[in-house]
């Protein structure tokens, strides 16, 4: 097997890891950053740019830069681009191309192995859109593992001699998630998990933008928002200004000839203080501990009872962020790894686990990851049935008995949801299938076994079974969206066509 590179996939940024010689370190891309803008551009000339030089040119082509696909990953959107359709799978391919190439000219070997990681609050979907990306971009991805568990690995918490809980705040550009993990003698178990999929850094800057835009109509009576290429400036200093308060307590905003006026061109110039983004961004901040009181209680822990705090993702920079999560702990939380990197890193720790290069203290390093949302069907009247509880261990496989509705049905669809909701139709839908030839008989004699089999990706495997009769039906659970073997080779093709 060639080398296991660990990737994480950001919103904002993405990073990559090997393991040498026992530890993990960042590889550069090919411009020399330990990180890479997950960003995509198309030229006219049919050119694509990934990266740095992508996000340097947004502001003169903003209708064909793509920005934070990450947050389309598993849902039925296509990007629209130079008259054709490409769906998020596809745009997070050509990222992680470019991420698998600048691996191979540093490493000097070709790679074909990875570990991916995605928050841990990512749906079925998700998981396998992101998959299929890693196989279009030509990786075989060895494993899909959740981002705080990831971080968790590179903090070294499995270096510890003595049992420890830990809670891992993991805010990125793009996803927020937490997790609460139980380290004990090589053995890292995630208790509980719990999130928010559009919740990042992303909306700090948009609620700054806005502001400025705001400030910009009030003064000139022009609202900047209609220029997609002004707007493109706006948003891009709004990014800057977040990150320069978080050392500062002011900054300045000055955009020079940001549109043209009837009587010549406007500027925008205005002054952020911390106090006013902390006012803009209160509600984001609260948002994120929302999720943390579920994880705890859902893993029966107080604050007190926490070994440490990791603060993940680049967005914990912000004051305000370590503050609240410092507030909610009673305790300073643990900073001592780079946030950008070391979700990549502990990636790459757990593809040395899975090819055997890695151990905890001469054991082997077991990782025990869980299942973010309840998983069940759809029972009569609408009720959802749980058949596999959230934050369950994975892998795992459990089974229900359910029976006919009606006398003499001889098949029944079965309809595969997730979410927490009583109710059917406030969760989502996964998918659903048919079983026939079921035994005809009065209502409530059949008797049909449902399993629900989930993988150490967190990809869910269903199957239904007469136990009369003996007829089966299964089904992986792949949601509408996801891409047909005969895509995903087309996809390939043509990213292989693009490819510099």
């Amino acid at each position: 097997m060639s080398k296991i590179i660990g990737i994480d996939l950001g919103t904002t940024n993405s990073c990559m890891a090997i393991l040498e010689g026992g530890q993990s370190i960042i590889i550069p891309n090919a411009e020399g950053s330990r990180t890479t803008p997950s960003v995509v551009a198309f030229q006219e000339n049919g050119q694509r740019l990934v990266g740095e030089i992508a996000r340097r040119q947004a502001a003169v082509n903003p209708q064909y830069t793509i920005f934070s696909i990450k947050r389309d990953m598993g849902s039925h959107r296509k990007i629209s681009i130079q008259g054709k359709l490409y769906t998020p799978q596809e745009i997070s391919a050509i990222i992680l191309q470019k991420l698998k190439q600048d691996a191979e000219a540093y490493l000097g070997e070709p790679i074909t192995e990875a570990v991916i990681t995605v928050p841990a609050y990512f749906t079925d979907a998700q998981r396998q859109a992101t998959k299929d990306a890693g196989t279009i971009a030509g990786l075989n991805v060895q494993r899909i593992i959740n981002e705080p568990t990831a971080a968790s690995l590179a903090f070294g918490v499995d270096k510890e001699n003595q049992p420890q809980k830990i809670m891992v705040y993991d805010l990125g550009g793009g996803t927020f998630d937490v997790s609460v993990l139980d380290i004990n003698n090589g053995v890292i178990e995630v208790l509980a998990t719990a999130g928010n999929n559009h919740l990042g850094g992303d909306d700090f800057d948009a609620c700054l933008a806005d502001y400025l835009a705001k400030e910009f109509q009030k003064q000139y009576k022009y609202d900047i928002r209609q220029d997609a290429a002004a707007w493109q400036r706006v948003k891009e200093a709004a990014e800057k200004a977040k990150c320069e308060l978080s050392g500062l307590q002011q900054t300045t905003v000055y955009l020079p000839y940001l549109v043209n006026g009837p009587k010549g061109p406007l500027h925008l110039q205005t002054t952020v203080t911390t106090a006013l983004f902390n006012r803009l961004t209160a509600h984001l901040v609260e948002a994120t501990i929302k999720p943390v009181r579920q994880a705890m209680s859902d893993a029966g822990l107080q604050p007190k009872d926490l070994s440490k705090v990791l603060l993940v993702g680049g967005s914990t920079r912000i004051p305000a962020v370590q503050k609240a999560v410092a507030d909610y702990a009673g305790k300073a939380p643990f900073k001592g790894v780079n946030p950008d990197e070391c979700v990549a890193m502990g990636a790459a720790l757990q593809g040395g686990v899975l090819s055997g290069a890695l151990t905890a203290g001469g054991k082997s390093l077991l990782l025990l990851d869980v299942t973010p949302y309840s998983l069940g069907v759809e029972t009569v009247g609408g009720v959802f049935s749980v058949i596999i509880p959230r934050n369950t261990t994975l892998p795992t496989k459990q089974s229900q008995i359910y029976t006919t509705a009606a006398p003499f049905q001889s098949s029944v669809e079965i309809h595969v949801l997730q979410g927490e909701s009583p109710q059917s139709q406030y969760n989502k839908t996964l998918g659903k299938f048919r079983l026939n030839g079921i035994r005809r008989a009065l209502a409530g004699i059949p008797q049909i076994e449902v399993t629900f089999d989930i993988d150490v990706d967190g990809i869910v495997h269903v199957s239904a079974k007469d136990l009369h009769t003996g007829q089966q039906q299964q089904i992986t659970i792949t949601a509408s969206q996801q891409m047909t073997p005969k895509q995903l080779a087309a996809a390939k093709a043509d990213l292989q066509k693009h490819s510099r």
